[in-house]
């Protein structure tokens, strides 16, 4: 029990340190999460790390979110899947809480401080892309699969070509890598079993089915919220920017709030650490204030975790067996060059416009790469230097 309790008061310190501090989107998340949880405290190995990325590729919802909530449920289980959540998103949920109540006196989309934000994350994004490329594409066969995905992603950048891409780079590994697929996998300690998954997934069916018919019913508001919320949530594959215009479409048609309203929360979203399905936070408080926030946030977030306790056991059979190694040493190398694309576009193009910039992105990513400074230290360092550098 203690050392139980030990395992989840790590998880909330770890958690809150990359909630406060994890800013560029998911792509860079993946980033602090391999700093944090593989690197310094090696919960986890780097394979076992790029299996639940290429897990979570495959699932609706927010992908960096479900990753933290992963080693969060096989760090403690499903307290620590919570806990891990609660870190990572609590600040961001705070912030946006605060703007949505604020909204009209507080204005971010233009502070020198935010382009800063955008040039740390081309450091610590290209800092994660070399170390996993390093390790996830050692071979030409694993290093054509990345670029044929990054361009794939570049020229269809649509959220279903993600989703086929992964599965046609599963297909390719199958056959490219079944005799050099490694069957020494290290334990993957899961805490559900089967049971309890196929019962996280009947759950997550029957509220899909039952939420609309209560919300048509009653009328009540914050049932209203729940359904939405999460329906987008199950439904949004992508995450990150791809969740913008399936909201939009619940939202401003509704009256809920309007297009400025809509878009404000939105830019602010984008300045602040955590995941960026918490724009959910400010859209409930818009609607229905800090409880409408509290239903928001947690319908958003619910699907994941469902998905998750449904999956992570068929996971932890599967990724042992040779065949199918050699569908997730082909997925991997996919998860690759799509993080490559994403790097490319959103990260650099909305970070990079000047040689100032990208002078400022170069140094970082220096720092991290040659001097071995941590991210958070990379964060504050390019927060003062290009507040400086950019006012």
């Amino acid at each position: 029990m203690k050392n139980n309790n030990r395992h989840l008061f790590e998880i909330m310190k770890s958690s809150i340190r990359l909630g406060l501090t994890s800013f560029g989107g998911p792509v860079a998340h993946l980033a602090y999460f391999k700093e944090e949880y593989i690197d310094r405290r090696k919960w986890l190995d780097d394979k076992t790390y790029a299996d639940i990325i290429a897990l979570c590729q495959f699932l609706p919802g927010p992908a960096s979110s479900q990753v933290g909530i992963s080693i969060g449920m096989l760090r403690g289980g499903l307290a620590g899947g919570i806990i891990s959540w609660l870190g990572f998103t609590l600040p961001s949920v705070i912030i946006l809480v605060l703007f949505a109540l604020l909204y009209q006196n507080f204005q971010l989309a233009d502070a020198p401080f935010i382009h800063s934000l955008k040039v740390v994350a081309v450091a610590v994004v290209l800092h994660a892309l070399i170390g996993l490329g390093k390790k996830l594409t050692p071979d030409s066969k694993r290093q054509t699969i990345a670029i044929i995905a990054a361009c794939f992603m570049l020229l269809f950048p649509f959220a279903w070509m993600q989703l086929g891409i992964i599965g046609v780079a599963g297909i390719a590994g199958r056959f490219l890598f079944k005799k050099i697929a490694d069957t020494n996998a290290a334990p993957f300690p899961v805490t559900f079993s089967k049971k309890a998954g196929a019962g996280a997934l009947a759950l997550l069916v029957s509220l899909l089915l039952v939420l609309p018919v209560l919300a048509r019913q009653t009328e009540h508001i914050l049932i209203q919220l729940f359904d939405t919320f999460f329906r987008v949530g199950s439904l949004v594959f992508g995450g990150g920017h791809v969740v913008l215009p399936m909201l939009e479409r619940e939202i401003v048609p509704s009256g809920w709030l309007n297009v400025d309203q809509f878009l404000a929360g939105y830019g602010a979203a984008q300045a602040v650490p955590g995941p960026l399905f918490t724009f959910s936070s400010y859209i409930g408080t818009m609607i229905e204030g800090v409880s409408g926030a509290a239903v928001a946030t947690i319908a958003m977030f619910l699907p994941s975790f469902l998905f998750l306790i449904a999956a992570l056991p068929f996971l932890s059979e599967l990724r042992s067996r040779p065949g199918f190694q050699g569908v997730l040493m082909g997925v991997n190398a996919s998860v690759v060059g799509i993080l490559l694309a994403a790097f490319y576009d959103p990260v650099v193009t909305s970070a990079i416009h000047s040689n100032t910039s990208f002078a400022l992105a170069l140094s970082l990513f220096s720092l991290l790469h040659f001097f071995k400074v941590p991210a958070w230290g990379v964060v504050l360092i390019g927060i003062v230097t290009g507040s400086f550098l950019f006012a």
